[in-house]
């Protein structure tokens, strides 16, 4: 199966934590239809304890992990000078635009407030 999605550390993070929308939403994905970048991943393994570490290594291991390339470099700095995001958000929309994926995140924030079209928030917390 072809990916659909890239998947945001806040969507992995939030179903980490129990938030029931993230890990409903998350449910729903059938093998191989969701990836992540190495941004993902890094981040996702960088915070917590020893145990939630190893519970965010294995959650990071279900999924097909995608390096960043030169050009992704290159369209996340013009992204980050046009939009003014923070290099994490501007490389996964440059992976995102790339790779054709929708980035799934409910981080509407790091994009400046604005629904882009190759974004996709699948719940809100309340």
């Amino acid at each position: 199966m072809k990916p659909a999605y890239l998947l945001d550390s806040v969507v992995l993070i939030d179903h980490l934590r129990g938030i029931e929308a993230a890990t409903k939403w998350m449910g729903k994905l059938r093998d191989g239809e969701a990836v992540l970048s190495v941004i993902t991943r890094a981040e996702v393994l960088s915070g917590g304890t020893e145990a939630e570490a190893i519970a965010a290594l294995a959650l990071c291991n279900e999924f097909e992990c995608l390096s960043l390339t030169r050009d992704d470099a290159t369209s996340a700095a013009a992204l980050r000078r046009k939009h003014g995001w923070r290099l994490p958000d501007a490389f996964q929309a440059a992976v995102a635009l790339r790779t054709e994926l929708k980035l799934v995140t409910r981080d509407l924030r790091g994009f400046g407030g604005i629904k882009h079209p190759f974004v996709l928030i699948p719940y809100k917390l309340e």
